[in-house]
This record gives C-alpha cells, structure tokens and sequence, in this order.
C-alpha cells in the first residue's frame, strides 16, 4: 500500500494567466455596462473618465493582490487573505456571500448575456423572452461546468481561444470606431460634458458599472496552487492584462459613441449589435457570434476559478467536507464544480441585470475593501512574513479611500439593494455558528451528514486529499 497525495497540478503558465485575467474580465461588461456607466454618468465625458479611472483602480487593487497573493500562496485568494489577517468569521462570511450573491449573480448575468446575444438575431423587432434568455443561459453554464469537470487542459483552451475571439470582437469595434471619427462623425463628442451626474450617489454607481466591467482582475489570484512560478507569473500576468483591457475598454467607448447617441445606447440592450447593425451592414451579424463567444469565455474562467475558492473553504471546515474532494481521474474539484452551476442556475430566476450588477458590486466592493485593508494589518501583526513582492503603503491607502465612497454613498440611492447585500452578508453569521462553532452536535445529526457526504463523494467518483492507492 503506497499512500499518495492527490492534489490540484500546476498546470498554468504565464499566457494561461493572462488568459484568465483577460478571459474573465472581457466578458459580458463591455456589452452590458456602458449603458450602465452612460445611465448614471450623464454624460459622453464622464463616461469615458469613468472607464478610465475604474481601469486605474483596478491595477492599485491589483497591485496590492500582487503583494498578498505572492506573501500567502493558497489558492482562494480573498477567503485566505481575510482569514490571515482578520480571522476565521470575516473570511466565512466572504466564503458565505461568495456562494449566496457574487459567484452564481455573476455567472448568471454572463450566462444571461451569452443568451441574448444568441437569441437577438431571432427577434430583431422586440427583443428575446426572458424564458428562452433564462434557458439558454442554464444550457451554457451547465456545459462548461462539464467541460471543467472533465479536464483542466480542456478548461483552459476554452479561455485561450476564446479569450482571442472577444479580443477580435473589440478590434473589430475599435477600428471601425476610429474610422467613423476620421470620417467626421464627432457629434456626441462637441460638449462631452453636457449633463454630467454630480449627486455622489450617482457617480459611485457610474463606478460600479464600470467596476463591474473589470470584475476577474482579481481571478487570477484564485488558482495560485495551480500557477507555475506565482512569484514571476502572477505580477507579469496582471501588468500585461490590466493595462491592456483598461486601453480596450476606452478606445471600445469611443467607437461606440461615434456612432451611437447617447440616447440610442441608452435605448439599446445589446449596444455591440445595434453598433454593428449601423456599421457593418450584411456582416452584422458576425457581432453576436462574437459577443456570445465573449461571454462564453468569461463565463469558463469565472467557473473555473471560482470553484477553487469552494474547495479551499471545504478544506478550511467552513463548507461540507465533500467540497473538499478531487476527481481521482480527471484530478478536476468535480463537488465545488457542480455546486457552484446549482447555484448560478438558481440565480437566473431574476432578470434584471442592472439591480444585479449594483446588488453583487456593493459586496464585492466591501470584500475587496476588508482584503485589501489585511494588507495593511499584516504589515503591523506579521512583519517578518516574506513578502517576494512589496507595494508601496499608498496604494492600499488608496483603494481603501475608493472602497468607502463606493460602500457609503450608493446607500442614498439605492438603499434596497445595499440593504439587501448586507443583510445576505449578515445571514452567514448564524450559518457560522451552526455549522462552525458549534462543536458538540447531536449524534443523529452528524451520522446523517456523514452519510450525506460519503453519498454525495461516491457520486461524484471523488476522493479527499490523501488517499490509499494499491
């Protein structure tokens, strides 16, 4: 008997990482969120600035993750550094709002998108029913769940060549932009500022919008245990991907209102198409092929990752023991897998996507804002952990300052939805000392969830870390 660990390979190099950072950032939020930015900026201007600063934003954020991710290498990325610098509640509650609100609302907004784009060319006149958007979309997550069920190298050349085909999508939007520019169509770019949005409330969720766009920078940061040299491949991959959709997102702006009003992209629930229908003429139809191939790549990296974070909650004790399992043939985390898709099909009973953006980014902002402030009680409890990669104190202080304006001021606009997102963060504190804290449970309790997750782990065909093999 040779008793072996099965653990996750590493198996990402430095273009898989960029592939995943670009992969899963370029997803839906560049075909759904300029609406959004444009609806609560006001204005051409401040849309454009909106885009730009969130961009910048988003490098300090990860610029501080390059320090965390390199000082504490577990994949999980939040859940860890929460846990190392404020404790076990902090990162359940992460770990909790992960599974009720950020993990399945993203992925099904992407899904949603994938099925609109997919379904627009059927119904040119008044758009596809909510029913057949909601199906296609749960068609789409349960077949990428499969495929990152069964292998890892099939997962990731999904998002290599998808990756490439969004990246297509906005050059091909981009180049036909500046055309449009150079052929004079500058109209909505003569008083840029007309109608800028001052109230705080509305430019902090001008932000979220945007910031919703660039959700995924943070990803990478996920699969650490399975990245090959994190110390050089995780800062590389996040320098070379951040700078360059923050550039696409722009110039993609700019093209879109050069040929679209302000007025037609707020009418327009598929801006990329109705772009193309007004440019590319008997080729339009190449924009929801390439949109949906978009969304289907973010969707692909948002599940791949994510499922690691359940895995590495399992193994912690903050989730059922099963989570905690690996596929022994495919070596995949088949249980957090299959999880996350119930969940995310579960969040596609509601369609509105604009109140699930602000919904998912109020919390995710307020996550993002406790691991980014471990950084800082690190330096103070921790002084002598090795740190490969050291940021300056400015740029944590920083991402803080932008973390309380986006938590504080969207509580006088929208104030159900915030109070929503935090009393969902609430609930997992019971959850916690249910299933944490209380040690001494009730024998039949425990012999029926021991036989609940030995059901589910021969199910599944999976096996905990160590394990005995002939």
């Amino acid at each position: 008997m040779v008793e072996q660990e099965i653990v996750l390979k590493k198996q990402l190099g430095l273009l898989n990482g960029i592939g995943i950072i670009v992969g899963i950032i370029v997803g839906s939020g560049i075909f759904i969120s300029p609406k959004g930015v444009l609806l609560e900026a006001g204005s051409v201007g401040a849309c454009l600035l909106v885009w730009g600063f969130t961009g910048g934003i988003c490098l300090v954020g990860a610029m501080c993750y390059c320090e965390l991710g390199t000082a504490i290498l577990t994949s999980g990325a939040d859940y860890g550094y929460i846990m190392e610098s404020l404790g076990d509640l902090p990162a359940f509650l992460f770990l909790w709002v992960c599974l009720t609100v950020l993990v399945p609302t993203g992925n099904a907004i992407t899904g949603m998108t994938f099925a609109t784009y997919i379904l627009q060319p059927l119904y040119p006149d008044c758009g596809p029913p909510g029913i057949a958007v909601s199906f296609v979309a749960g068609l789409c997550i349960t077949l990428l769940t499969f495929i990152n069920c069964s292998n890892v190298t099939w997962a990731t050349r999904v998002q290599d060549v998808f990756t490439f085909t969004k990246i297509f999508a906005l050059i091909i939007i981009i180049v036909t932009g500046i055309y449009m520019l150079f052929a004079g169509s500058t109209e909505n770019f003569q008083a840029p500022f007309e109608g800028t949005a001052t109230q705080p409330g509305k430019i902090a969720l001008a932000f979220y919008s945007g910031l919703f766009s660039y959700s995924g920078w943070n990803y990478l940061n996920f699969v650490t245990e399975e990245l090959k040299n994190p110390y050089k491949n995780l800062p590389r991959a996040i320098w070379i991907s951040l700078p360059l959709v923050t550039i696409i997102y722009v110039l993609a702006n700019v093209a879109y209102f050069s040929v679209l009003s302000p007025e037609e992209m707020l009418a327009s629930d598929a801006v990329a198409v109705t772009f193309a229908d007004r440019t590319l003429g008997v080729m339009s139809w190449i924009m929801p092929v390439f949109v949906a191939c978009s969304t289907f790549g973010g969707l692909n990296g948002a599940i791949f990752t994510s499922s690691r974070l359940f895995f590495v909650g399992a193994r912690h004790g903050h989730l059922p023991g099963f989570l905690a399992t690996i596929n022994m043939h495919h070596l995949t985390p088949l249980p957090s897998l299959v999880f996350g898709c119930i969940t995310s099909l579960i969040m596609l009973m509601s369609s509105d996507i604009y109140a699930l953006i602000n919904y998912a980014s109020f919390v995710e902002t307020l996550f993002i804002g406790m691991s980014v402030s471990g950084l800082l009680i690190l330096r103070v409890t921790k002084p002598n952990l090795e740190r490969p990669i050291k940021v300056s104190l400015v740029f944590p202080v920083f991402y803080l300052i932008i973390c309380l304006f986006l938590v504080v001021t969207p509580l006088t606009t929208s104030p159900m939805e915030c109070l929503m997102g935090l009393i969902m963060v609430c609930t997992g504190i019971p959850v916690y000392m249910l299933g944490v804290m209380w040690s001494k449970k009730p024998q039949g309790f425990r012999v029926a969830f021991s036989k609940f997750s030995a059901m589910t782990q021969k199910l599944f065909y999976a096996v905990h870390e160590d394990v005995k093999i002939d």
